[in-house]
């Protein structure tokens, strides 16, 4: 049953694109006649099975507490699919030439419970010597699968690298992209982004408490992709990026006393990723290789506070009393080969804190309440088959253990099946490389 608030946000999203749907469906209509400000819908729809097969660890050590994820956001790593039938993620697509100069896109995602506004942006296409910008919100750049959504993925779910180090939907934020195609025969690369940095999870989150929230921007990216040519059935393309976040923080209150952490940190990662065409139909024979690799590090400051005053003129008071140095890491490489015609299957090998020096709470009485723990490694494996009967749709049936570990050391293993078919209806666009 749908809490108050989502019922509302949904009912309210969904009367919106009731409404609007008719009159967008009719720009894109008089694009026929030869407008140039036409418009494409697309929709993609999206339904899992899933079932927990064995109980595992839901979260891995260092990214269930204090700073290191999601503050008590409620989040967990099987998105919090129930065991069966599960309405998975969807998206409404609108996309707009805008007079030769501009594309305009609109990406509304929803499932059962709630819908939201996942990307709106503006991109030129008309400025000089390979430049070119984008702003509204969108999905940042930095790495290959965070600026991809569900459907150009090959496993179900999205890398743990990603999800803990950077959130739920992956680095998402309202800014600016500037990018540069140099002008050479190797496909080179580079951007830029500025970001708000308003997160509710990843590294970016902040916790009102002793420090006041600074102005946004407050993210800063940067990121570079070389695509060297290796001949007409093979492509590739390698990547560097990083960024640096001006204040991360959270806070914990516990009735007349609290505790916090507030500062500063940096994200820095490879990316690569190889294909082969073998020129046969539907896909057989092709394969393709990819893997990333992201490391944190984040400076913080620790502060304890105690409530003063009386009645409904109460203050917390806040004292710095250490410092902190939390450092973690992650990665993941797959493998996806077209067995037959319409057919691919896929494995998939993650660490997550490989380094994983990670805060954690204390609750004993004369020590600092955040400490630095260093913490064993957490691993995923999956295994995945993919079939398209036709372009647009596709059936994936996945297997995954989790050998997580927990905050004490014990580690465990869990198993989990999904079953994911993924329907796209529309002008939806060509999958990106």
């Amino acid at each position: 049953m749908l809490n108050a608030r989502h019922h509302r946000n949904a009912l309210t999203g969904l009367t919106v694109l009731a409404c609007a749907t008719p009159a967008l469906a009719a720009a894109q209509a008089q694009d026929d006649s030869g407008s140039d400000w036409g418009m494409d819908i697309s929709l993609i729809l999206e339904g899992i099975y899933y079932n927990e097969m064995s109980e595992g660890i839901d979260t891995p050590a260092g990214f269930d507490d204090g700073h290191s994820h999601d503050h008590g956001h409620g989040h967990d790593h099987d998105h919090s699919f129930d065991d069966g039938f599960n309405l998975g993620h969807n998206e409404l697509v609108f996309e707009a030439d805008l007079g030769g100069l501009l594309d305009g896109t609109l990406m509304i995602g929803f499932d059962d419970s709630d819908i939201e506004v996942e990307e709106a942006y503006l991109t030129t296409r008309s400025l000089p010597a390979g430049l070119q910008l984008k702003a509204g919100k969108f999905l940042s750049d930095i790495g290959y699968i965070n600026s991809r959504h569900v459907h150009d993925w090959d496993f179900v779910d999205r890398p743990l690298v990603n999800e803990y180090l950077f959130g739920d939907h992956g680095l998402q934020e309202i800014g600016v992209q500037g990018t540069w195609v140099a002008p050479t025969e190797t496909y080179t690369q580079l951007g830029v982004e500025l970001l708000q940095g308003d997160q509710d999870g990843g590294i970016a989150a902040f916790d009102d408490g002793p420090v006041s929230e600074k102005s946004g921007p407050r993210i800063a990216t940067a990121f570079a992709r070389v695509g060297p040519d290796f001949g007409p059935d093979h492509a590739a393309r390698f990547g560097v990026s990083g960024g640096y976040v001006t204040q991360t923080g959270v806070t914990e209150i516990h009735g007349d006393h609290g505790h916090a952490l507030e500062g500063d940190a940096w994200f820095a990662g490879l990316d690569a990723v190889y294909k082969y065409d073998s020129g046969r139909a539907y896909g057989h024979g092709d394969w393709n290789v990819k893997g990333e690799y992201f490391y944190v590090r984040r400076s913080l400051d620790q502060f304890d506070g105690h409530e003063h005053g009386h009645g409904h003129h109460t203050h917390m008071h806040w004292e710095g009393t250490d410092s902190l140095t939390e450092k973690q890491d992650g990665l993941y490489v797959e493998g996806i080969y077209g067995f037959a015609p319409r057919w691919q299957a896929g494995l998939r090998t993650e660490a997550l804190g490989l380094t994983n020096d990670a805060v954690e709470g204390s609750h004993h009485h004369g020590d600092e309440y955040f400490t630095i723990e260093s913490m064993d490694t957490s691993y995923r494996h999956s295994a995945q088959v993919t079939f398209r009967p036709v372009e647009p749709v596709f059936l994936r049936a996945q297997l995954t253990q989790n050998d997580f570990v927990d905050d004490h050391g014990d580690r465990d293993r869990g198993l989990e099946f999904m079953f994911q078919v993924n329907v796209a209806l529309g002008a939806h666009g060509a999958h990106r490389f």
